[in-house]
């Protein structure tokens, strides 16, 4: 997968990033590439529903345009009345369908370890504007095949570096860390604490959402603490 810079910027010591969808975006890609990476064959059957939704709907408008175009009104206007009604119905099926079946859906699919069995993976994303914390809500299986639902949420900079570049490693070690299903098909990926950050990026965990602090620049001070070297005068005395 492609590196994709992000924009970013400092300002006044504080490390600040500028929401923007590409964060989310960027991420919500990463998801289904790693997971297939270790051999989850993903479902693209809600993405295929709305892409038919869509599809037909355009088609409907297309050919009502055509006909109106060739016959006239005085021959389409029945015609046109049915399909314009076919194609609200179609828009807000589409709606519908992206709000509230989709819900943010980036991955769902399934695992067959010859160990554990068939296991079934659904993870959705989302973000709250101007607040750069990727939420995640996870519904997995686990070992006794019984649902389970984890809300995961981490701020953008644990995967994004000081220059805007989506850095893949520390964003896997977190889901594997933190999904006991991704963990257990990869546990290398699996750490004890806190994914480690991607090089050039900063955070403190005293810090609100929006904005980290970035190391402190030492000031310098109008005395000095310290006795400076001493260069001797013609007499032998000191300065």
């Amino acid at each position: 997968m492609a590196t994709q810079k992000i924009a970013v910027y400092s300002l006044s010591g504080m490390f600040l990033v500028k929401y923007d969808n590409n964060l989310k975006n960027t991420t919500d890609d990463a998801v289904p590439n790693y997971l297939t990476s270790l051999k989850f064959k993903q479902s693209h059957f809600l993405t295929d529903v709305r892409l038919t939704l869509g599809y037909t709907a355009v088609i409907i408008a297309a050919i009502t345009f055509y006909a109106d175009y060739k016959l006239g009104w005085d021959k389409t206007k029945d015609a046109t009345f049915w399909a314009v009604l076919v194609y609200f119905t179609l828009n807000g099926a589409l709606t519908f369908w992206i709000w509230g079946m989709e819900k943010g859906n980036v991955f769902t699919g399934e695992i067959d370890a010859p160990s554990k069995g068939r296991s079934l993976l659904s993870i959705a994303s989302s973000v709250t504007k101007h607040t750069p914390i990727y939420n995640l809500t996870v519904r997995y299986q686990d070992s006794n095949k019984q649902p389970k639902t984890l809300e995961l949420s981490s701020p953008f900079t644990r995967w994004f570096d000081a220059d805007g570049v989506f850095v893949a490693k520390p964003f896997q070690q977190w889901l594997a860390s933190e999904i006991p299903l991704v963990g257990q098909v990869d546990p290398q990926k699996q750490i004890d604490g806190p994914a480690s950050e991607p090089s050039g990026s900063v955070h403190s965990n005293n810090e609100g959402p929006d904005e980290q602090r970035l190391p402190e620049t030492p000031k310098k001070s109008g005395s000095s603490t310290q006795t400076p070297v001493s260069a001797r005068t013609r007499k032998g005395k000191k300065t």
